[in-house]
């Protein structure tokens, strides 16, 4: 560990009596922030991420037609929750890389669309987790269309 923090020592005072006292020592090397290790969980990368990812205009969902139904039961159930959904993460050490599966609205040009989901993940990540993202793939694995919207607020009222 580190030195030792303080060290007793005994002295001997005027009167002939035993006093002990203290002597402060030097405590460990360098800044008290860069003591120790900071682990940070996939789970918790996934969550920034996903959130970061539906905060752009233009995604309309996470995750592939499948996660998403398995998704909506989730969100049903307390404590069920859907904002990895759609997200897969590597943690290192000091680097992360981002798989994120999307769904666009219809008339979102992609390209632009894939571009500030990729800037607005990274400075979240890398902002809250102080890892350096070093790639984050996107993958459009559908598109909203506006009647399909009509269509599922229909079946809901049934």
């Amino acid at each position: 560990m580190s030195d030792m923090t303080e060290q007793n020592r005994t002295q001997t005072s005027e009167g002939g009596t035993q006093v002990q006292t203290r002597k402060t020592a030097r405590r460990g090397g360098g800044d008290p922030g860069d003591r120790g290790r900071t682990s940070i969980a996939d789970g918790v990368v996934e969550k920034i991420a996903g959130l970061a990812a539906r905060e752009v205009p233009g995604v309309h969902a996470m995750g592939s037609g499948l996660s998403r139904t398995f998704g909506a039961v989730r969100d049903r159930v307390p404590g069920g929750s859907s904002v990895t959904r759609g997200v897969k993460v590597e943690v290192g050490e000091v680097q992360t890389a981002l798989d994120l599966e999307i769904v666009v609205d219809y008339g979102v040009p992609i390209g632009d669309l894939a571009k500030a989901v990729r800037e607005n993940v990274i400075a979240a990540v890398e902002r809250m987790t102080s890892l350096e993202v070093v790639e984050v793939n996107i993958a459009v694995s559908d598109v909203k269309l506006p009647e399909e919207e009509e269509e599922e607020q229909e079946t809901r009222l049934q």
